[in-house]
Protein backbone atom coordinates (compact mmCIF):
# COMPACT_ATOMS: atom_id res chain seq x y z
CA UNK A 1 0.00 0.00 0.00
CA UNK A 2 1.01 3.76 -0.75
CA UNK A 3 1.66 5.95 1.86
CA UNK A 4 -0.45 8.67 2.46
CA UNK A 5 0.99 12.12 2.03
CA UNK A 6 0.49 14.62 5.09
CA UNK A 7 -1.34 17.82 4.57
CA UNK A 8 0.56 20.87 6.01
CA UNK A 9 -1.62 23.85 7.02
CA UNK A 10 0.00 27.06 5.91
CA UNK A 11 0.44 29.02 8.66
CA UNK A 12 -2.17 32.01 8.15
CA UNK A 13 -0.32 35.55 7.29
CA UNK A 14 -0.59 38.15 10.04
CA UNK A 15 -0.95 41.42 9.08
CA UNK A 16 1.85 43.59 8.32
CA UNK A 17 2.20 46.00 11.43
CA UNK A 18 2.81 48.58 9.10
CA UNK A 19 -0.81 48.10 7.44
CA UNK A 20 -2.68 47.77 11.12
CA UNK A 21 -0.72 50.90 12.75
CA UNK A 22 -1.99 52.30 9.32
CA UNK A 23 -5.87 51.67 10.25
CA UNK A 24 -5.49 52.66 13.41
CA UNK A 25 -4.24 56.09 12.66
CA UNK A 26 -7.38 56.74 10.09
CA UNK A 27 -9.68 55.25 12.34
CA UNK A 28 -8.10 57.65 15.26
CA UNK A 29 -8.25 60.84 12.94
CA UNK A 30 -12.42 60.02 11.80
CA UNK A 31 -13.55 59.32 15.02
CA UNK A 32 -11.51 62.68 16.12
CA UNK A 33 -13.33 64.42 13.28
CA UNK A 34 -16.57 63.39 14.30
CA UNK A 35 -15.93 64.50 17.74
CA UNK A 36 -14.72 67.97 16.82
CA UNK A 37 -17.73 68.25 14.38
CA UNK A 38 -20.35 67.17 16.87
CA UNK A 39 -18.67 69.72 19.20
CA UNK A 40 -19.04 72.48 16.49
CA UNK A 41 -22.52 71.75 15.99
CA UNK A 42 -23.02 71.88 20.02
CA UNK A 43 -21.20 75.60 20.06
CA UNK A 44 -23.56 76.74 17.32
CA UNK A 45 -26.60 75.44 18.70
CA UNK A 46 -24.98 77.47 22.34
CA UNK A 47 -24.38 79.96 20.39
CA UNK A 48 -27.40 80.93 18.81
CA UNK A 49 -29.56 83.17 21.01
CA UNK A 50 -33.25 82.09 21.68
CA UNK A 51 -35.83 84.14 20.01
CA UNK A 52 -37.13 86.81 21.94
CA UNK A 53 -41.06 86.87 21.63
CA UNK A 54 -42.56 89.94 19.88
CA UNK A 55 -44.40 92.43 21.64
CA UNK A 56 -48.00 92.56 20.54
CA UNK A 57 -48.93 95.24 18.27
CA UNK A 58 -50.61 98.33 20.02
CA UNK A 59 -53.99 99.37 18.34
CA UNK A 60 -53.70 102.52 16.84
CA UNK A 61 -56.45 105.05 17.29
CA UNK A 62 -57.21 106.31 13.89
CA UNK A 63 -55.65 109.51 12.85
CA UNK A 64 -57.48 113.01 12.73
CA UNK A 65 -59.14 113.99 9.77
CA UNK A 66 -56.68 115.99 7.44
CA UNK A 67 -57.11 119.17 6.22
CA UNK A 68 -54.00 120.67 4.69
CA UNK A 69 -54.21 124.24 5.91
CA UNK A 70 -51.59 126.11 8.43
CA UNK A 71 -53.04 126.64 11.35
CA UNK A 72 -55.32 123.95 12.08
CA UNK A 73 -56.24 122.94 15.60
CA UNK A 74 -56.16 119.15 14.82
CA UNK A 75 -54.94 117.31 17.84
CA UNK A 76 -54.90 120.48 19.98
CA UNK A 77 -57.27 121.74 22.85
CA UNK A 78 -60.41 123.38 21.35
CA UNK A 79 -59.96 127.70 22.04
CA UNK A 80 -62.39 128.31 24.81
CA UNK A 81 -65.18 131.25 24.57
CA UNK A 82 -68.32 132.07 26.48
CA UNK A 83 -71.21 133.22 24.28
CA UNK A 84 -74.96 133.95 24.88
CA UNK A 85 -77.41 131.80 22.88
CA UNK A 86 -81.03 132.73 21.52
CA UNK A 87 -82.53 130.57 24.43
CA UNK A 88 -81.48 133.53 26.75
CA UNK A 89 -78.71 131.14 27.89
CA UNK A 90 -74.89 131.94 28.40
CA UNK A 91 -72.56 128.82 27.40
CA UNK A 92 -69.09 127.84 27.54
CA UNK A 93 -67.09 125.37 25.96
CA UNK A 94 -66.21 123.78 29.59
CA UNK A 95 -69.81 123.69 30.32
CA UNK A 96 -69.97 120.34 27.59
CA UNK A 97 -66.62 118.53 29.35
CA UNK A 98 -67.73 114.84 28.94
CA UNK A 99 -69.50 115.28 26.06
CA UNK A 100 -68.75 115.77 22.34
CA UNK A 101 -69.00 119.34 20.63
CA UNK A 102 -69.97 119.92 16.61
CA UNK A 103 -69.15 123.62 16.81
CA UNK A 104 -69.91 124.78 13.20
CA UNK A 105 -69.74 128.66 12.43
CA UNK A 106 -72.02 129.88 9.71
CA UNK A 107 -72.55 133.19 8.08
CA UNK A 108 -75.79 134.52 8.12
CA UNK A 109 -79.48 133.28 10.01
CA UNK A 110 -82.13 132.68 7.24
CA UNK A 111 -80.03 132.50 4.09
CA UNK A 112 -80.00 129.35 1.61
CA UNK A 113 -76.95 128.18 2.45
CA UNK A 114 -77.16 128.06 6.26
CA UNK A 115 -80.56 127.45 6.22
CA UNK A 116 -79.86 123.79 4.41
CA UNK A 117 -77.03 122.96 7.04
CA UNK A 118 -79.09 123.73 10.21
CA UNK A 119 -82.33 121.70 8.72
CA UNK A 120 -79.78 118.73 7.71
CA UNK A 121 -78.58 118.93 11.81
CA UNK A 122 -81.93 119.19 13.26
CA UNK A 123 -83.35 116.19 10.98
CA UNK A 124 -80.21 113.89 12.34
CA UNK A 125 -80.06 115.45 15.90
CA UNK A 126 -81.29 112.11 17.28
CA UNK A 127 -78.44 110.06 15.83
CA UNK A 128 -76.02 113.11 16.42
CA UNK A 129 -77.13 113.20 20.60
CA UNK A 130 -76.82 108.93 20.23
CA UNK A 131 -73.02 109.16 19.34
CA UNK A 132 -72.72 111.82 22.52
CA UNK A 133 -72.95 114.88 20.19
CA UNK A 134 -73.85 118.10 21.81
CA UNK A 135 -74.49 120.68 18.10
CA UNK A 136 -73.65 124.51 19.08
CA UNK A 137 -74.01 126.83 16.21
CA UNK A 138 -72.08 130.07 16.09
CA UNK A 139 -72.42 132.92 13.94
CA UNK A 140 -71.91 137.15 14.02
CA UNK A 141 -76.08 137.58 14.31
CA UNK A 142 -77.37 138.91 17.71
CA UNK A 143 -79.58 136.87 20.10
CA UNK A 144 -82.85 137.78 18.78
CA UNK A 145 -82.14 136.69 15.46
CA UNK A 146 -81.02 133.55 16.18
CA UNK A 147 -84.41 133.26 18.35
CA UNK A 148 -86.11 134.25 15.22
CA UNK A 149 -83.57 132.10 13.35
CA UNK A 150 -84.80 128.56 15.75
CA UNK A 151 -88.50 129.56 15.80
CA UNK A 152 -88.65 129.33 11.62
CA UNK A 153 -87.09 126.30 11.19
CA UNK A 154 -87.40 124.47 14.26
CA UNK A 155 -84.27 124.16 15.13
CA UNK A 156 -83.46 121.71 18.46
CA UNK A 157 -80.32 122.84 19.05
CA UNK A 158 -77.92 125.65 20.66
CA UNK A 159 -76.81 129.14 18.14
CA UNK A 160 -74.65 131.61 19.50
CA UNK A 161 -73.95 134.78 18.68
CA UNK A 162 -70.66 135.94 17.65
CA UNK A 163 -71.55 139.46 18.01
CA UNK A 164 -67.97 141.02 18.04
CA UNK A 165 -66.51 137.98 16.28
CA UNK A 166 -63.74 137.49 19.03
CA UNK A 167 -64.16 133.87 19.20
CA UNK A 168 -64.12 133.39 15.16
CA UNK A 169 -61.24 135.01 15.09
CA UNK A 170 -59.96 132.34 17.53
CA UNK A 171 -60.75 129.69 15.37
CA UNK A 172 -59.64 131.47 12.16
CA UNK A 173 -62.56 131.52 10.58
CA UNK A 174 -63.30 135.53 10.42
CA UNK A 175 -61.63 136.09 6.90
CA UNK A 176 -61.30 137.97 4.22
CA UNK A 177 -64.15 137.36 1.72
CA UNK A 178 -63.93 138.45 -2.23
CA UNK A 179 -67.30 138.22 -3.99
CA UNK A 180 -67.79 139.38 -7.52
CA UNK A 181 -64.30 141.45 -6.98
CA UNK A 182 -66.04 142.85 -3.70
CA UNK A 183 -63.75 142.62 -0.62
CA UNK A 184 -65.23 141.82 3.00
CA UNK A 185 -64.33 140.23 6.16
CA UNK A 186 -66.87 137.51 7.15
CA UNK A 187 -67.17 133.73 8.21
CA UNK A 188 -66.08 130.85 6.55
CA UNK A 189 -67.84 128.49 7.06
CA UNK A 190 -65.87 125.94 9.52
CA UNK A 191 -67.03 123.29 11.31
CA UNK A 192 -65.02 121.68 14.34
CA UNK A 193 -65.26 118.16 16.28
CA UNK A 194 -64.39 118.72 19.67
CA UNK A 195 -63.86 115.72 22.24
CA UNK A 196 -65.18 114.62 25.85
CA UNK A 197 -61.78 116.45 26.45
CA UNK A 198 -61.80 119.32 24.73
CA UNK A 199 -59.63 118.29 21.90
CA UNK A 200 -60.45 118.83 18.13
CA UNK A 201 -60.34 115.45 16.53
CA UNK A 202 -61.41 116.74 13.20
CA UNK A 203 -62.18 119.96 11.18
CA UNK A 204 -63.55 121.35 8.08
CA UNK A 205 -62.86 124.55 6.23
CA UNK A 206 -64.87 126.03 3.94
CA UNK A 207 -67.45 123.21 4.10
CA UNK A 208 -69.40 121.88 1.58
CA UNK A 209 -73.35 122.18 2.68
CA UNK A 210 -74.42 118.99 0.63
CA UNK A 211 -71.82 117.02 1.80
CA UNK A 212 -71.36 118.02 5.13
CA UNK A 213 -73.62 115.69 7.63
CA UNK A 214 -72.69 112.74 5.83
CA UNK A 215 -68.46 114.06 7.03
CA UNK A 216 -69.60 113.96 9.94
CA UNK A 217 -71.16 111.19 10.64
CA UNK A 218 -67.76 109.16 8.91
CA UNK A 219 -65.83 111.15 11.01
CA UNK A 220 -67.58 110.26 14.52
CA UNK A 221 -66.96 106.69 13.47
CA UNK A 222 -63.35 106.95 12.89
CA UNK A 223 -62.61 109.34 16.09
Amino acid sequence: MAARKKTVKKPTRKPAKKAVKKKAAKKSVKASRRKSAGAATKRKVAAKPARKSRPKAIKKLPPPLPTGRAGSFLGQPAPPFTLPTGDGQTISLDDFRGRRVLLYFYPKDDTPGCTAQACALRDNIDELASSNVVVVGVSKDDVLSHRRFKDKYGLNFLLASDKDTGVCEKYGVWVEKNMYGRKYMGIERSTFLIDETGIVRAEWRKVSVPDHLRDVQTALLAV
